[in-house]
């Protein structure tokens, strides 16, 4: 056997035994914001966690502390996602040529299908947003902001190359345009599920064209 071997097998199994942990973590957090959607936080117990992911209690506690930690890491996990899909959405955007008011619009509808995708965590994210008594009040403040830099890059991208306004205030309407995706994605899921996505996209798209872009 080659000298290598055995470092290889360890190597190849140390993968897979990370993506076994990942699958299961992934199954908790499923779990956990589904049950917190509907009961709350105080409300659910690690034990119902554990029996709707269809794992023992103590692998809940194997992966997370406590669910205080499981519900941070749940925060970290969902709005990373979210982070994620806006910074492609308007690298796409860039990379085809479009303007800086293509990429934020590109953002809006990365927003939606997210949300669309999410809803429960959307729900969750959006009510912690306003509690100030939690543990994990601080992580929340720093991943909604990493997702809000994403759009403050694009729009002081735009300012720079003259595109945009330099009067616009930069921070405060990257946090507009995502609290502007997180209500109305919510308001239509909950008082206007006829209405299509891309019926969504286009009223907001209209709005994003007349307010950030200056457009008729």
């Amino acid at each position: 056997m080659n000298a290598a071997e055995p470092v290889k097998i360890k190597l190849m199994e140390s993968s897979a035994s990370s993506s076994r942990r990942e699958a299961t973590r992934q199954k908790l957090y499923e779990a956990a914001v589904t049950l917190i959607a509907e009961q709350g936080f105080s409300a659910t117990t690690v034990d119902e966690i554990a029996e709707r992911a269809g794992v023992a209690k103590g692998t809940v506690y194997y992966n997370f502390a406590s669910k205080s930690v499981l519900f941070e890491e749940l925060l970290r996990h969902g709005v990373g996602l979210l982070t994620a899909s806006l910074k492609q959405a308007a690298d796409e955007a860039t990379r085809e040529g479009g303007r800086k008011v293509d990429a934020l619009d590109a953002m809006i509808r990365a927003g939606l299908v997210f949300i669309d995708r999410y809803p429960a965590f959307t729900q969750l994210y959006v009510a912690e947003l306003w509690r100030t008594n939690r543990a994990w009040q601080s992580t929340l403040m720093v991943v909604r902001q990493q997702a809000v830099a994403v759009v403050e890059d694009v729009l002081r991208g735009g300012v720079e190359s003259g595109e945009l306004s330099e009067e616009i205030d930069i921070p405060l309407t990257a946090a507009a345009l995502v609290g502007m995706v997180l209500v109305a994605a919510l308001d239509w899921q909950a008082f206007q599920p006829e209405r299509s996505l891309d019926d969504v996209h286009a009223a907001l798209s209209r709005l994003l064209q007349g307010r950030v872009s200056g457009g008729g």
